[in-house]
């Protein structure tokens, strides 16, 4: 099992504000649409559907990737696992109140890789999450 944390980002919106938007997946549209048109192509994000508890995507070249929230802990924590993906993934979003106007997030992913499979994808996995939290850190809630 690989684990890769992002580092800590401070938000200048309430814990309660940040949890309602990131517990919800069909918020990720949003995201999406921040992403750099550059970036964008890098990504190559097709038949991207979201709802409330997942999100799926076919992402070139790996093919279908799905992700389901498996828990929630209100306004500290959203979990989400791989359901369809060539890499089983667990991945969390951990929030941390600072004050009433002010919050903090890190994200963090546990993948399951073989040691070939790790050296492979560990870079890009730990700049994709590094990239995340940077998005979520940015948006307006």
């Amino acid at each position: 099992m690989k684990r890769i944390e992002s580092s800590v980002k401070h938000i200048p919106y309430s814990q309660e504000q940040v949890y309602t938007k990131v517990s919800d997946l069909s918020n990720l549209r949003s995201l999406v649409d921040r992403i750099p048109e550059d970036q964008k192509k890098n990504i190559n994000l097709e038949n991207l559907e979201c709802t409330a508890d997942k999100v799926s995507t076919t992402v070139s070249p790996i093919g279908t990737v799905e992700l389901r929230v498996v828990a929630r802990d209100p306004f500290k924590c959203v979990k989400m696992e791989t359901q369809r993906s060539p890499i089983a993934l667990t991945f969390w979003i951990q929030i941390v109140s600072t004050g009433e106007s002010g919050c903090k997030i890190k994200l963090t992913v546990d993948a399951d890789l073989n040691m070939f499979m790790a050296k492979m994808v560990e870079k890009p996995l730990t700049e994709a999450v590094e990239k995340l939290a940077d998005l979520l850190s940015t948006l307006p809630y």
